[in-house]
């Protein structure tokens, strides 16, 4: 009975871990806080969120194979509708705990793979908050109450909102790209024509004729 409610408590955490995770980073992608809040703490907030996730996801798979209710195997929590018992609610947790290990593996090589790549495998993220809801929902007891019901579809609805932000912003920046800055070198200073550069040349000039020795006159 001890691994049966470690199963449930560590998935509802682990379920509510990965909300949270996708909306700090929808709030940090989207900068719906605005310029004033600084994005570092977000985005290690999410980072951690994240990490937090998958530790408890493994808490949940572990607690359902000591469970000796329903007597989970090996092949039952990793390949979907192997398992008898509600199969396609084990088989939304199954692809869940697949979709989380490549978001967040791909999050920790970030620096070692290439961006267009990772921003691909990032956009998982959505998916995988579809199928760990739907599989929190038909399998478990908690979520698919009323209340439990309630605060999933409030839970997705923030996704949702903070979802359409990104996009409009995403939408408004493809209409109005930044200028391009194009450096331009310069060539030295230019000096202007004017009247401050003629003068000293014409007195130059002067000075230069009356130290020419003058020839002797003619006599009258």
């Amino acid at each position: 009975m001890t691994w049966w409610y470690i199963n449930r408590a560590a998935g509802l955490v682990a379920w509510a871990l990965l909300s949270a995770s996708i909306i700090f980073g929808l709030l940090l992608s989207s900068k719906a806080l605005g310029k004033k809040v600084r994005p570092n703490w977000i985005q290690d907030l999410h980072r951690g969120l994240s990490g937090l996730a998958v530790v408890f996801v493994g808490i949940h798979v572990a607690g359902a194979v000591g469970d000796n209710f329903i007597h989970f195997g090996a092949a039952d929590v990793l390949v979907p509708f192997a398992s008898a018992w509600r199969p396609w609610a084990i088989a939304w947790g199954v692809v869940s705990g697949y979709l989380l290990i490549a978001v967040e593996a791909t999050s920790l090589l970030k620096k070692h793979i290439p961006t267009s790549a990772w921003r691909k495998i990032h956009f998982l993220s959505f998916p995988l908050f579809l199928t760990a809801t739907s599989h929190a929902i038909t399998a478990g007891t908690e979520l698919g109450t009323t209340i439990g019901i309630a605060a999933a579809a409030l839970v997705t609805a923030a996704i949702a909102g903070l979802t359409t932000i990104r996009i409009i912003g995403e939408v408004e920046k493809a209409k109005n790209p930044p200028p391009s800055r194009i450096p331009v070198r310069s060539a030295g200073p230019v000096p202007a024509v004017g009247v401050e550069q003629t003068e000293p040349v014409l007195v130059h000039a002067r000075t230069r004729l009356d130290a020419r020795p003058q020839r002797p006159g003619r006599p009258f």
